[in-house]
């Protein structure tokens, strides 16, 4: 049975985000909802996506609002304020891809900027701000914030959130990895346009999961989420090393970003968390969360999860087929997914969302998680700056 109101979004970009936003968002059971609008910078990108997606193309976001109950930021980081913003001035309730935001150089920066190279003391200053600011609009005008971090939405992340409350666990540890060949993002690379390199666009996934775990933990206890309070991290630049010798099957040509990074966290019950990324990685995805805890251990395949396994003696055979995100190649043997909207916890995500938009509930990943996640990251930078010294989460 659907409701009677109908949710219209609106979708903020027109890359791969957008396209499995757009199949998720289709898929929604028990309310109806309209794919409203499509925007995204460059014009030809948005004419191609809404005439292949069946959706009316907007010029810019401020022409798509009013014509909109959700806007469903999917570009590239750098923007992701000035939508968020937006919406929630106009009262419009906001789904947004991760990362959240984050520190670009100044307003003009180009090619001389060099994001690795700037200090960090200074942009995790800047970052509380602007999270400061986004915390301050959204929560000012009363609208819905969904952070669109699937891996929390995973399903077999919300097995294992089940296992914590249904038997009280504490969890002990958690170990939790993204790594592939590099995105396939052009501006990917480019700090001033995503924020940061392994850990915004890699780590920000299992450190999503494990922190929502550790929240889920302390709400299921006592109604109190157990939060990070501070971090230690190291990240490195593989790639750029005088002594690397480039096959051609790695990306390289990262601009001013780290291609390894790992973060050691500390929530404030004194358990920890050791999250890794890279872009070093070949044969497809590794993502998991691993859960050590009092009374289980879990083990959380996000991808590949095991389903299918194919093997395939001549590449061309599976040239029009999609096995899994970010294979290297196809032949030989390759994990294949039936249906990865579902086991990478879009499609669930989307639906949270969705009833949250229409019903006034707050989703399982929503604004508090997304500050600490990209409060945690930042800070991560910082130690790193300091030669790994551990550094204070900043509460917001």
């Amino acid at each position: 049975m659907t409701t009677t109101k109908k949710i219209q979004v609106g979708i903020v970009g027109a890359g791969f985000a957008a396209r499995f936003h757009v199949e998720s968002l289709r898929r929604i059971y028990g309310f109806e909802v309209e794919l409203a609008g499509v925007t995204s910078l460059r014009a030809e990108s948005r004419e191609a996506f809404g005439e292949e997606h069946g959706i009316p193309v907007f010029d810019n976001v401020e022409a798509m609002l009013e014509h909109i109950d959700v806007l469903d930021i999917c570009s590239p980081p750098y923007v992701h304020e000035d939508g968020i913003l937006a919406a929630a001035s106009a009262g419009v309730g906001i789904i947004c891809e991760k990362p959240l935001t984050g520190c670009f150089g100044p307003a003009d920066a180009g090619d001389e900027f060099f994001g690795n190279q700037a200090d960090k003391a200074e942009m995790l200053e800047e970052l509380v701000e602007r999270l400061k600011r986004i915390a301050r609009v959204v929560r000012d005008n009363g609208v819905f914030l969904g952070y669109a971090e699937n891996y929390i939405y995973a399903p077999s992340i919300q097995k294992e959130r089940e296992i914590v409350e249904k038997t009280g666990a504490q969890i002990l540890r958690m170990v939790g990895e993204e790594s592939h060949n590099g995105s396939g993002s052009p501006v990917y690379g480019i700090w001033r346009f995503a924020g940061g390199g392994a850990l915004m666009g890699k780590a920000c996934h299992p450190l999503g999961g494990v922190l929502y775990l550790k929240r889920a933990e302390g709400i299921a206890r006592n109604g109190q989420a157990i939060r990070p309070v501070s971090v230690s991290a190291r990240v490195h630049e593989i790639t750029r090393l005088d002594g690397y010798r480039d096959a051609g099957f790695i990306r390289t040509d990262y601009h001013d970003i780290e291609d390894y990074g790992l973060m050691h966290v500390v929530f404030d019950d004194g358990t920890i968390a050791d999250v890794i990324a890279s872009e070093l990685s070949l044969g497809g995805l590794t993502d998991y969360v691993e859960v050590f805890a009092n009374n289980h251990r879990t083990l959380c395949r996000i991808s590949p999860t095991n389903l299918v396994d194919t093997f395939n003696p001549r590449g061309d055979q599976y040239e029009d087929i999609y096995t899994i995100e970010k294979i290297s190649t196809k032949e030989g043997w390759s994990p294949a997914v039936p249906d990865e909207n579902f086991t990478l916890g879009y499609h669930a995500e989307m639906q949270d969302f969705i009833s949250c938009a229409a019903t006034g509930a707050e989703p399982q990943c929503g604004l508090d998680l997304a500050l600490d996640s990209m409060a945690t990251i930042y800070a991560a930078y910082l130690s790193n700056q300091n030669g790994g010294k551990d550094t204070e989460v900043p509460s917001l």
